[in-house]
C-alpha cells in the first residue's frame, strides 16, 4: 500500500458528487489487502490515532485499539467510513429519543469490512478481542476541530468532546495496559 498515492485517491474521490461513497471505495480496495495495510502502517502495539491527513474537508487516520478498548457513545456530526485491516471492530449504534439516547442496532466489523456512518450517526465502539484491533478512519470534515458530543458509558448523559478528549481516552488506555507510548 502506498500511503500518499491512498491519500491522494481519497482526496479525489472526496469530490466526487456522491463523496462518501467514492471515499469508501478507495477505503473498501485498500482494507481488502490487510497485509499491505499492516506492512504500510505497522503491527498495532497501543492505542493510538496516526493521522494520515487532516483538512477541512477530509481527515484520515488509522486508529488502533487495545484489547478488549472500550470506546463511550459518541458523534462526529460529519459522515464516516471505518474499514478494518486487522482485528475486529464492534459498533452499538444509537438513537436520539426524547429521554436521550437509547441503543438502536449493532455491527461487527472483521478484517476487509468497511462501514458508512451518516452525520447524524451516534455509535459506541468495542474491541472484543484479546489482541489490538486497527482500523482506517475517514471523515467528511476537520475530525480534530469539530466540537462533537460523547455520551457517560453509565448515565448516558451528553457530554462536549473533541479531538483532544478522544486522544485522551487513547492515552488512559495505553496507561491502562502499562503502554506508557504517546497515543
Amino acid at each position: 500500500m502506498d500511503i500518499e498515492r491512498f491519500i491522494a485517491d481519497c482526496i479525489a474521490a472526496n469530490e466526487e458528487t456522491d463523496a462518501q461513497a467514492a471515499v469508501n471505495e478507495v477505503l473498501a480496495r485498500a482494507v481488502s489487502t490487510p497485509g499491505a495495510v499492516l506492512a504500510a502502517l505497522g503491527e498495532p502495539d497501543k492505542a493510538g490515532l496516526n493521522v494520515l491527513l487532516s483538512s477541512p474537508t477530509l481527515t484520515i487516520f488509522s486508529a488502533t485499539w487495545t484489547p478488549q478498548m472500550n470506546l463511550m457513545p459518541h458523534n462526529h456530526r460529519m459522515w464516516a467510513n471505518i474499514g478494518i485491516y486487522t482485528g475486529r471492530e464492534d459498533n452499538i449504534f444509537w438513537k436520539r429519543t426524547s429521554q436521550g439516547i437509547k441503543a438502536s442496532g449493532a455491527n461487527a466489523l472483521f478484517v476487509k469490512d468497511t462501514v458508512m456512518l451518516p452525520e447524524d450517526a451516534v455509535h459506541s465502539v468495542t474491541n472484543p478481542l484479546q489482541r489490538f484491533t486497527g482500523g482506517i478512519h475517514i471523515y467528511g470534515g476537520d475530525f480534530f476541530d469539530t466540537r462533537r458530543s460523547q455520551w457517560n458509558p453509565e448515565t448516558l448523559e451528553e457530554e462536549p468532546s473533541d479531538g483532544a478528549k478522544i486522544r485522551e481516552v487513547f492515552q488512559r488506555e495505553n496507561e491502562r495496559l502499562g503502554l506508557h507510548k504517546k497515543a
